[in-house]
């Protein structure tokens, strides 16, 4: 534990409703400056943190003068809109309090399962971080149904943690980690401190929901833990209210369970484009381009293209080949096959001009692409 979270330069961190609304009563103004607190000496530490927070349903069934969750999908809408306004106000007063700023971003699961989708908010996401915004993340429950009925900020987190590449997720809860069983009902159960994510036993090992505010329960998150380390996060579970507990964490202490990678960061994310069977096109590109890409590890730009083939959307796995037709590498596409076939030969500061508009200033940008 002591390297994985001490090294982390890029850290998604996940609160859950029972924490952000003290059990349900509404906001909790002193929780959520505790975090805020960390996250903004986690910053000064060179470090980019971007915190993915439940409590809007929690916080709009209090101004609504609600005592129990609410079945109805349209009543559930109705409380995650009111109660986003306390909690997005809430995290930008306290930040704002450390100096930080910070940026309200509502996804769903359809956000990044669409590979557009998916680039734009990875790219809004990276923006913000580089301007040292916080995201605060939470679900979009107030439009799609079943991210209520079935959703949880749990798989949210892990799939934010994948979507930045970030080096480790922590999720705090009422609880302080995973154990081999319910401590609340069996006294010898024992307290799991290191484990490999994904581990089959790790899913029997973990009960049903220990909260009556939140919709997740342990199984949820090590199920997120074995979610984050597919693009080689790894992931502490630990209670939310020990003290300092982010900045304990990045020191070195071991605090909660962590649940360890066994695929490196960059690894897991080449082996995914390396596996990718749909390859949805190409571009040809000249030889300058292929010593580029093969001698000095760069991003591929519009002005080595020559040629592109097939038709293909912003997001999807393309082949890049040389003048003889053969695979140099393969990589995720900034543009599409209409778009790219403007871009040959440009430079990338004529991207706006042949477009009206500029994604990236690559065609696939080097952290995107695997050689073959």
């Amino acid at each position: 534990m002591n390297d994985v979270l001490k090294n982390a330069r890029r850290i998604v961190v996940k609160v859950g409703s029972s924490l952000v609304t003290n059990e349900g009563k509404g906001v909790d103004a002193e929780a959520i400056g505790t975090w805020c607190r960390q996250m903004a000496a986690l910053a000064q530490d060179g470090r980019e943190v971007i915190m993915v927070s439940s409590g809007a349903i929690a916080e709009g069934m209090k101004r609504l003068g609600w005592a129990a969750r609410p079945k109805e999908i349209h009543a559930l809408q109705a409380a995650a809109a009111v109660g986003q306004m306390g909690l997005a106000q809430m995290y930008e007063t306290k930040l704002r309090e450390h100096g930080m700023g910070s940026a309200q971003v509502l996804l769903t699961h359809a956000d990044l399962a669409d590979r557009e989708r998916y680039l734009n908010a990875r790219s809004t996401l990276l923006t913000l971080l580089s301007h040292q915004v916080v995201p605060v993340i939470n679900e979009n429950d107030t439009v799609v149904t079943d991210e209520i009925k079935f959703g949880d900020n749990d798989t949210l987190g892990a799939l934010v943690a994948n979507l930045v590449e970030a080096d480790a997720l922590v999720i705090l809860t009422d609880q302080k980690g995973l154990y081999s069983a319910d401590p609340r009902k069996d006294p010898g159960a024992r307290f799991i401190d290191v484990c490999t994510a994904g581990d089959p036993a790790l899913e029997q090992m973990a009960g049903g929901a220990g909260s009556r505010v939140g919709t997740g329960g342990m199984i949820t998150k090590v199920l997120a833990a074995k979610r984050a380390a597919g693009s080689g996060a790894s992931t502490v579970i630990a209670w939310g209210r020990e003290p300092d507990v982010l900045v304990r964490l990045t020191q070195g202490e071991a605090i909660g369970s962590l649940f360890v990678a066994d695929t490196a960061k960059l690894t897991a994310r080449k082996q995914w484009m390396a596996d990718h069977l749909q390859l949805r096109g190409a571009v040809v590109i000249d030889d300058g381009a292929v010593t580029a890409l093969r001698d000095e590890g760069k991003s591929l730009l519009p002005i080595g293209m020559t040629e592109v083939e097939g038709e293909f959307f912003r997001g999807d796995v393309i082949a890049v080949r040389n003048s003889q037709g053969q695979d140099v590498a393969r990589g995720l596409a900034n543009y599409a096959s209409s778009e790219a076939r403007l871009l040959v030969r440009k430079a990338s500061a004529d991207i706006e001009a042949a477009l009206g508009f500029t994604n990236e200033p690559e065609m696939i940008h080097r952290d995107n692409l695997v050689l073959a």
